[in-house]
């Protein structure tokens, strides 16, 4: 609570208790009352003053509080505006049980205060009813404003609550958002630098174990080995291009490669060792561009594993649909000879196992699919369809 809302509230009662006090002065005039006037000069005032001090512990026992103020508003007028401060915060509570504890009590007050200051003669039954009636009418006030306040308060306790839950919710969703951009990210550099990597580690290890090649070879085996390293380097810069603030200076990027690339990819794999043999029933700068380069890269790490795990061995790659069917591609290796290990001339390659689930993800993300696995005879095959849309 605020040191001006506490102020307010302070101020309300004491206006309260003196138009009251004021009120009583002018009934006792008017009606002729008698009564022990020298009380309702020095002590009710008093009272009054105690009443404050008493209603600052209003919110720590609301109950207990709220009766006292109402046995000390019985005896003093001035400690009217109190009680009704207290009864508003004892309805923000909403416990019927306590409401229905102080009602008899606070509609008491009236008759002991016409027993104090007596009318000669006796009061009328329309002045003691319409006092009983005006005390109804506050009580119902009060208890409807305090009600109304405690379900304003409800509510907005119920919707920060919400809200702090939204904030910690759209936390995590970043938080989650971030982890998958870095994993989207990771699984991109793989598809990219594995082809490049592979067929460097592949060269470098004939120029490590064959030390018998005339020096033509062994320069072109170099002459590969550095193209390869420079297309690994550019491609890991358009993979990183994503990272760059918008605020650094433009970088050359080159374009994704598609299936048009697919001629020089398939050159690649075969100077490294592997036979390819192809079936494409689909013409590659005719397949849209997205849908063309997830369909590149699934071919390009389905060639990379083929020279992983069975090298030498033949793979076959097949290609074939249309717009509005979807782009069907199948890639199956032989498995390795018996007895070899999947190394490359003495370099043991060793893979993170991220390729082909992201491959998966890829397809999936784009409302294809993706399946992989050894058939009967032994062979991976690697299956996938794209969507291609009219």
């Amino acid at each position: 609570m605020t040191r001006w809302g506490e102020t307010w509230r302070i101020l309300l009662a004491v206006l309260a208790g003196a138009i009251l006090w004021v009120s009583s002065w002018a009934a006792i005039d008017l009606e002729g009352r008698v009564g022990p006037e020298w009380w309702l000069f020095a002590v009710d005032p008093i009272i009054g003053l105690l009443s404050l001090v008493v209603m600052h512990f209003r919110r720590r026992w609301p109950v207990i509080v709220t009766v006292v103020l109402i046995l000390m508003s019985t005896v003093a007028t001035t400690a009217a505006g109190t009680v009704l401060i207290a009864m508003i915060s004892l309805s923000t509570w909403r416990r019927w049980r306590a409401l229905a504890l102080i009602t008899p009590l606070y509609l008491a007050t009236s008759f002991v205060w016409d027993f104090m200051f007596r009318v000669p003669g006796g009061q009328s039954w329309v002045t003691t009813a319409t006092n009983v009636t005006f005390q109804v009418l506050v009580l119902i006030a009060a208890i409807a404003v305090g009600y109304s306040i405690g379900a304003r308060r409800d509510n907005l306790a119920a919707l920060r609550e919400r809200a702090e839950v939204a904030e910690r919710e759209q936390g995590r969703r970043v938080e989650q958002a971030r982890a998958t951009e870095r994993a989207r990210i990771a699984r991109e550099m793989h598809d990219v630098l594995a082809h490049r990597i592979s067929l460097i580690a592949m060269n470098a290890g004939v120029l490590s174990y064959r030390q018998d090649l005339p020096p033509e070879q062994m320069r072109e085996i170099a002459g590969t080995v550095r193209d390869n390293a420079d297309q690994a380097v550019q491609e890991l810069r358009t993979v990183l291009g994503v990272l760059r603030g918008s605020d650094e200076p433009d970088q050359p990027r080159g374009p994704q490669p598609d299936l048009v690339q697919l001629s020089t990819l398939f050159d690649e794999v075969r100077a490294g060792g592997t036979p390819v043999v192809t079936t494409l029933r689909v013409d590659p700068s005719s397949v849209p561009e997205t849908i063309s380069r997830h369909a590149y890269r699934i071919i390009q790490e389905g060639l990379t594993n083929a020279r992983k795990h069975a090298k030498g061995q033949p793979v076959t790659v097949s290609l074939s649909g249309g717009a509005g069917v979807g782009l069907d591609l199948t890639i199956v290796n032989q498995p390795a000879s018996y007895g070899e290990e999947p190394q490359h001339d003495g370099v043991r390659e060793s893979g993170s196992g991220m390729g082909l689930l992201g491959l998966a993800e890829r397809a999936v993300l784009s409302g294809g699919q993706l399946s992989y696995g050894t058939d009967r005879s032994g062979r991976f095959v690697v299956r996938a369809w794209l969507p291609w849309t009219t």
